[in-house]
């Protein structure tokens, strides 16, 4: 099988072997899906390593076959295809895929109810992350959009805390609504697009043929003339404007958050891991992906507001962060705040902050699982999230105290942490940019001074001070890492100070294909 099928199945191939194992095996549940997602890990490793990054061909690995095939009479054919591959910009969120879904599953060893269905649905969910990023054709990555839904709305529904019914209810609602608005948007593309090598009038859902205005039927919905109205507004915006709450919404950027933070809350940790690691990615990733060389002529024209509301979210993500007591809800906004940077380094328009963008989330991904690993940590010994009732961690835990300091001085941007690179880009990019004023990056630098306020303020409360709990029973309880626990956070500790260092691992892959992307817009 190819490689990049392999990647899909691979995982649904394990959870198929998870259902098929008797009860009596239950403890071998936790092997099976860390192997799964080991040898996921290290075919990813192999795509790196055989990535061809001087190649002119924008994509490689390619897969195609003929999937849906439905003659329309005079209206042509319609034609969806399994089509799959790789670029710069979608292989730094693959290999990112395969190593968070490696540690959530090395964190789901705590999990001891119905171990059979957590583990089966977690590999589900690892394939359908997986065909989101490696997706060409838009009709097969709304497939897999859409079925993340639904194991990951089971994982928050069962395994979750005393408000997880809710929590899920609401998170499959507001992700549902900006899958619609998708939808509606693909359907006008789908009827707007041919292809031109076809012998008769096809339509296609290919994203590469659909990044190509010369593809689009000249009268058409969604045709460049933009001359189509839809309530007195160009077709062409509306769909632009769909599409970004679509996708803003699984980012999610304000006011679309609400969600994250109750499914934050009340997700186990592993799932939380998975969730700010890798799911609020794929918002990002739809936008640099499929908004901005679909429609550049619209994103070109709104970028002032785009840029806009990306510093609002930093700007109140990091306040409401700043207000915090619960440790898991502070983390949870600090997320809305980081995925700011996203926005504003793909509203900026330029190779540097696309680039900045796409590291950006690569950091957060590494830097997110950390933090709700460290929550974790505190909350699988002590049942026990409010940054009031800890005091001298510290003196009891110093192990932990240096992974949770590396993590919280990573995540505020110090240098040499690849938080630093990914913020520092994204904001090169905005001062740069000629769409955007200059106060809308300067706004957005104010939330580097408030990640350093919530998160020192967090560290100082928590691990200075005399040894104190307020519940007397937890301080027996509040032991040093484990060996598992050492095993999830080093690595990722690790790999930020590598990225920060050398950031050119992430670049080198993304910048050729970034500038000929961006090549739309000069």
């Amino acid at each position: 099988m190819p490689i990049l099928s392999t990647l899909i199945f691979w995982p649904l191939l394990g959870a198929l072997v998870v259902l098929l194992l008797p009860h009596s095996q239950q403890h071998r549940y936790k092997w099976v899906v860390a192997g799964i997602c080991l040898i996921e890990l290290l075919l990813t490793l192999w795509l790196y390593h055989n990535y061809q990054i001087d190649k002119s061909l924008t994509y490689q690995f390619v897969e195609q076959h003929d999937w849906i095939t439905l003659k329309l009479g005079d209206v042509g054919l319609v034609s969806i295809d399994y089509l799959l591959g790789i670029d710069g910009i979608s292989l730094p969120m693959v290999l990112l895929t395969a190593l968070v879904m490696l540690i959530g599953a090395v964190a789901s060893w705590t999990i001891d109810r119905k171990q059979k269905a957590y583990f089966a649905l977690y590999l589900i969910l690892t394939s359908s992350i997986m065909g989101c990023f490696l997706a060409l054709d838009f009709f097969l990555f709304f497939l897999f959009f859409e079925f993340m839904l639904l194991p990951m709305y089971f994982l928050i529904g069962l395994w979750g805390g005393p408000r997880r019914e809710y929590a899920a209810i609401k998170f499959f609602i507001y992700t549902l609504l900006g899958s619609v608005l998708i939808l509606i948007v693909m359907i006008g593309l789908y009827l707007s697009v041919i292809d031109p090598a076809a012998n008769i009038l096809t339509h296609t859902f290919d994203l590469r043929l659909m990044s190509d205005g010369r593809n689009y039927l000249t009268n058409s919905i969604l045709s460049l003339t933009g001359q189509v109205q839809i309530l007195g507004i160009s077709s062409r915006s509306l769909a632009f404007w769909l599409l970004f709450v679509g996708f803003a919404i699984k980012l999610p950027i304000v006011p679309l958050h609400t969600w994250l933070p109750d499914a934050h809350v009340e997700a186990p940790t592993p799932v939380s891991v998975v969730l700010a690691g890798i799911l609020l990615k794929v918002g990002g990733y739809g936008f640099i992906r499929i908004l901005l060389p679909i429609f550049p002529d619209i994103a070109n024209q709104y970028a002032y507001t785009l840029g806009v509301i990306g510093s609002l979210s930093i700007v109140y993500g990091g306040f409401v962060a700043l207000a915090q007591y619960d440790l898991k809800k502070m983390i949870a906004y600090s997320s809305v705040s980081h995925m700011g940077f996203v926005l504003l380094g793909v509203a900026s328009l330029t190779v540097v902050g696309v680039n900045g963008a796409i590291f950006q989330m690569v950091s957060h991904g590494v830097l997110s699982a950390m933090l709700f690993l460290i929550t974790g940590v505190l909350y699988d010994r002590t049942h026990d999230r409010q940054i009031d009732n800890y005091r001298g961690l510290a003196a009891v835990m110093p192990v932990f105290t240096v992974l949770t300091g590396i993590t919280f001085f990573a995540s505020l941007g110090l240098p040499v942490f690849s938080g630093f690179i990914g913020e520092l880009f994204t904001l090169m990019g905005g001062f740069e940019s000629v769409v955007l004023p200059i106060w809308v990056p300067a706004v957005a630098t104010l939330g580097i001074v408030l990640a350093a306020a919530y998160f020192l303020w967090t560290f100082q409360k928590m691990y200075f001070g005399p040894f104190w709990t307020r519940n007397i029973k937890n301080e027996a309880l509040l032991t040093d890492l484990t060996f598992r626990e050492k095993l999830m956070l080093v690595p990722l500790a690790l790999l930020s100070l590598v990225l920060g260092i050398l950031p050119s691992l992430v670049f080198n892959l993304t910048n050729t294909s970034v500038g000929q992307m961006m090549a739309i817009f000069e």
